[in-house]
């Protein structure tokens, strides 16, 4: 696709080193992602643009890894019963016009200010986007902690169940009665934020425990419905576009395969604040590490001036603190996973000399 002057965004030289990096951000995105349901992506977006990739290639490049996951998650989680399908396709399809409209916006970025405008437009995405809800979702997991409560509805959400506003559509698996008006926006902005950062869960799961009143169980299960659905129209018109970067998707996508069957059936075992502060811990790390390379690409853009030794400092900065959040996400998973097991093991040992 040609950008800024007829500029032709490059896909990258790809060596050992790199392959073997995108393989195990493909892991942790795959950890996290079937833990909690989504947000795999919001590690492999920045991972893929840390190693150099154009933000619009990394961006549909992972969107084409992510619908087939999405599937195998998704059927993964269904035989747990955690699945809404009705939902997951009524909101995935006005994701599908969102993602449509996040594509056009993505172009037009590009045609305008070139390479350097579009990943300054993924970054400063991310790094609102991760701040907000990474901050709002932190604060929920200390206050389930603190008060060891259920997970008890937001007044929002009993407003909008209560809202009897024509078309209402039910949803018998979540015991849920609502407006068509309300899943509709939610698809969209979850659609919106897909197309611009490759991460659509983020609207989605927040969206549908806060905003619809959904368990966040079933919330993130049923996202993977909508991954589906939106990755899928998604990946065909960026693929049109010349920007889907075959080699990337496949060595991510063998990578989180293995990871979202990890992280899936860490769901079982551990209590849902721990699911919250995970997803919070990394998101507010690679809120950070995205945050740290915005002047270099204002710089390029000509807008400041900072030189050149700096802005390498800093994007290896930026490099390690992504990595740093890849580790530290996949030992708190794979921890939660060892001692939920664990304990397991000494109740069933118990109930037996019982």
């Amino acid at each position: 696709m040609h950008g800024h002057a007829g500029e032709i965004l490059e896909f990258i030289d790809l060596n050992l080193a790199s392959a073997l990096f995108l393989f195990a951000v493909g892991i942790v995105g795959g950890l996290v992602s079937g833990f909690i349901g989504s947000g795999g992506a919001f590690v492999l977006t920045p991972g893929m643009m840390s190693l150099g990739v154009p933000g619009p290639i990394a961006v549909a490049s992972n969107m084409c890894h992510k619908f087939p996951k999405a599937l195998v998650g998704a059927i993964k989680r269904y035989k747990y019963g955690q699945v809404d399908i009705k939902m997951g396709v009524i909101i995935g399809i006005s994701a599908e016009i969102g993602v449509q409209v996040g594509i056009q916006v993505q172009k037009v970025i590009l045609e305008t200010w070139g390479e350097a405008g579009s990943n300054l437009y993924v970054s400063l995405a991310f790094v609102v986007i991760l701040v907000t809800v990474g901050g709002f979702v932190f604060r929920d997991a200390l206050r389930l902690k603190k008060t060891g409560a259920e997970e008890k509805k937001t007044k929002l959400a009993e407003w909008v169940q209560s809202v009897n506003l024509w078309p209402m559509v039910n949803f018998p698996r979540s015991g849920l009665r609502l407006s068509f008006w309300f899943t509709a926006p939610l698809g969209f902005a979850t659609g919106m934020m897909a197309a611009t950062i490759a991460v659509g869960g983020f609207a989605g799961v927040p969206g549908m425990i806060y905003i619809l009143g959904m368990s966040s169980l079933m919330a993130s299960a049923s996202e993977l419905v909508i991954a589906f659905v939106m990755g899928l129209g998604g990946t065909l018109i960026w693929a049109w576009y010349g920007m889907v970067d075959i080699r990337l998707t496949l060595i991510i996508l063998a990578g989180s395969l293995f990871g979202v069957q990890l992280g899936a059936i860490g769901t079982t075992y551990v209590k849902d604040y721990m699911i919250k502060y995970v997803m919070s811990m990394i998101m507010l790390i690679v809120a950070f590490s995205r945050g740290i390379v915005i002047p270099k690409y204002l710089t390029q853009l000509g807008v400041m001036d900072m030189d050149p030794g700096t802005l390498s400092i800093m994007s290896k900065v930026s490099f390690a603190t992504m990595s740093a959040a890849l580790c530290i996400g996949a030992f708190i998973i794979i921890k939660a996973m060892v001692t939920g097991l664990r304990e397991e093991r000494r109740l069933e040992v118990n109930g037996e000399h019982a």
